[in-house]
């Protein structure tokens, strides 16, 4: 006997046209849904993520289909990606039924669901069935039994969990009814290859054929019913975010990741700077909050929150989606409080893992700007004091700028206003400058490029602070003010390359600066000195003495930068043997002074640096390294703090290096 079935078995074909009219109807609530909600989303400013179409439609079905962001998340990430692929296949299935019945068979009178096609079909379909089944169970434990610290359940995640649940358990029923009643009785070596429903099948093995048959006409009808609300309720559930998700893999910036946009301070028709209401952010923004699942793992990820602060990426999205559907005049900053605000370290976390595309870290930005440019508003007086140092002196600490160069005193390096040529522009930033404990990576990283016949050159006392600090605490009169005289400078003199040792000096200079004339390649010191190990300039010990380490991954290097391995192929070549830490690479755990924060005060819960130290102490390691400043700067700190004197010690990748050059005692 022919291994194939009958569709619309004991349906019947009359049933064709009013299942294609209910299927229309339901499509028409699915996109009136989504019509009314156009109007919350043109809430916000025009914003441009049309433009390069094509590269955002190969990322979007590269996202989609490979599941890439998702499938990254640990906690429940598999589970999702292989109900998508079993639920997607599962609708394909489907489709392939309906092209077969309407279609091929009465216009072309051809049946491709037959044969040897026909049984991998059916199992095909039965497995991801399965598998879809399984998966959507894994789901239900993560949210509802194991569910993890601080992920909310709604009305939906009912509503959701339980139509998902009775679409697929109903289709394993139609199945194993159709099947009692055909293939057990007339081919049973068919039905093998669809266990599922051999399976279901089981459970009408009893029945007569005449209930049979009543049975699976009610539950055919009862499954396309509940297929159809499916549709109907995708724009008025959490269910929204299969197209919203979707759509914002399209819509997700191309820029260089960590880009904020550059206010034109000049302009005479703007009325204010930043967000404080919603019609102040961007339409896609208030998109944002629909793209969002309330999956938590942004909020699971961010410092902040780890650390009881009163920030959670996860729930300043939903406040704004609450208030562009309900109250898109009120305050938007009241709404989701200062305090939150200011403890945001801009770390990215919450981005970098963020399955549907989500852009928390401007959003906040965005508020903040207004607080600082608006209301004068800073997180503390300490900021104040620091925000006026820079302004008057160039640097944080309030000290003379005459002594910017100081640290250099006795290094073979060049005072670019001498005019000499040099190979290389060194953009020292303020803690090398004037920190004690940096200056010494500063001297450091001069002694490498020195054993590698590197010609450096500084600004010294002509140098500002590059003004990344206060453009994430919102104040951009002062860094465009900074950056402006950095860049004049710079450009004045021929620089062929500018290279820094701090992480926030590179992204401002190599990202930043652009939007503001700045076009002088730039790049962070862990590159730049493994292509000088790389091409041999660099010389290191043949044999250096071993050491055990644990390394900390800068936010922005890493997650800004993509700056992952570089580091660690370094202190390899140097003699190290890492042991990392459970939060490491991308998914690394902030040292609490980005956002400009390390010009503030930590005074809402406990402190971010002291549990990163924790996380480097737990590995057993007894060296800590870093390479950016401020990571080297709240370290030294947390060890102080935390009590970890004695048991673990931080140093910079360039003190490391510079003592295992060949020939250096």
């Amino acid at each position: 006997m022919e291994a194939t079935r009958e569709i619309y078995w004991n349906i019947g074909h009359g049933a064709v046209i009013p299942m294609y009219l209910l299927a229309i109807a339901a499509f028409g609530v699915m996109a009136w849904g989504f019509w009314q909600r156009l109007p919350i989303w043109r809430q916000g400013k025009a914003l441009n993520r049309f433009d390069r179409y094509d590269e955002r439609v190969k990322r979007m079905i590269a996202e989609i289909f490979s599941q890439s962001k998702i499938f990254r998340v640990k906690e429940g990430g598999i589970f999702h990606s292989l109900f998508f692929w079993g639920f997607l296949t599962l609708f394909a299935g489907t489709m392939m039924v309906m092209f077969q019945a309407d279609f091929f068979t009465p216009l072309l009178n051809v049946n491709i669901l037959s044969g040897e096609f026909y049984k991998a079909f059916s199992l095909v379909l039965d497995l991801a069935g399965a598998l879809a089944l399984l998966m959507l169970a894994g789901l239900f434990i993560r949210r509802f039994v194991a569910r993890p610290k601080g992920l909310e359940i709604v009305r939906d995640d009912y509503i959701v969990l339980q139509l998902l649940f009775a679409i697929l358990i109903t289709g394993f029923l139609i199945e194993g009814a159709r099947m009692a009643a055909t293939e057990l009785q007339q081919n049973p070596a068919l039905a093998i290859f669809s266990p599922g429903g051999l399976l279901a099948a089981q459970l009408f093995a009893t029945m007569s054929t005449e209930t049979l048959l009543v049975t699976h006409k009610i539950l055919w009808w009862f499954h396309f019913v509940l297929v159809l609300g499916f549709f109907c309720a995708i724009p008025y559930t959490k269910l929204r975010h299969i197209l919203t998700t979707s759509a914002n893999a399209f819509l997700a910036p191309l820029e260089p990741k960590g880009s904020i946009v550059t206010i034109n301070l000049e302009d005479e028709c703007a009325e204010q700077f930043g967000a404080a209401t919603i019609t102040d952010l961007s339409w896609k923004d208030i998109f944002d909050a629909d793209a969002c699942t309330s999956c938590s793992r942004c909020q699971d990820r961010c410092p902040a929150y780890a650390t009881d602060k009163p920030l959670s990426p996860m729930k300043v999205v939903q406040q704004i989606g609450e208030m562009a559907e309900g109250n898109p005049a009120g305050n938007l900053i009241g709404t989701v409080s200062q305090d939150a605000l200011w403890a945001c370290t801009t770390c990215r976390a919450c981005q970098d893992i963020c399955p549907a595309n989500i852009e928390h870290v401007n959003k906040i930005i965005e508020m903040r700007r207004n607080r600082t440019l608006m209301d004068g508003a800073f997180p503390g007086d300490e900021v104040r004091t620091a925000t006026g140092n820079i302004e008057v002196n160039g640097n944080p600490f309030g000290l003379g700028f005459a002594s910017r160069g100081d640290w250099a005193d006795g290094l073979d390096v060049t005072l670019m206003e001498s005019g000499a040529e040099v190979d290389i522009l060194y953009f020292v930033g303020c803690y090398a400058s004037f920190d004690n404990r940096n200056r010494q990576v500063a001297r450091s990283f001069i002694s490498i490029c020195n054993a590698a016949g590197i010609k450096v050159g500084i600004l010294g006392k002509e140098e500002k602070c590059c003004g990344e600090p206060v453009r994430k605490l919102g104040n951009e009169y002062l860094y465009q003010m900074t950056a402006q005289e950095n860049i004049g400078l710079i450009k004045g003199y021929s620089v062929k390359q500018i290279v820094t040792t701090c992480p926030h000096c590179f992204n401002t200079l190599g990202r930043d600066y652009r939007d503001l004339g700045l076009d002088i390649p730039v790049e962070h010191y862990s590159t730049f000195v493994n292509r000088l190990i790389t091409d041999k300039r660099l010389v290191l010990e043949q044999d250096p003495e071993p050491f055990t380490f644990t390394y900390h991954d800068s936010c922005y290097l890493g997650r800004y930068m993509d700056i992952i391995e570089q580091p660690r192929q370094i202190l390899k070549a140097a003699g190290g043997r890492i042991t990392e830490m459970d939060k490491s690479g991308y998914d690394s755990f902030c040292c609490s002074a980005g956002g400009g924060r390390i010009l503030a005060e930590e005074k809402l819960g406990s402190r971010i640096n002291i549990e990163r130290v924790k996380m480097a102490e737990a590995t057993g390691a007894p060296l800590l390294v870093s390479n950016c400043p401020f990571c080297l700067t709240m370290f030294e700190d947390g060890i102080k703090t935390g009590g970890f004197e004695g048991g673990i010690k931080v140093r910079d990748l360039a003190e490391i290096v510079v003592e295992r050059i060949g020939g250096h005692a």
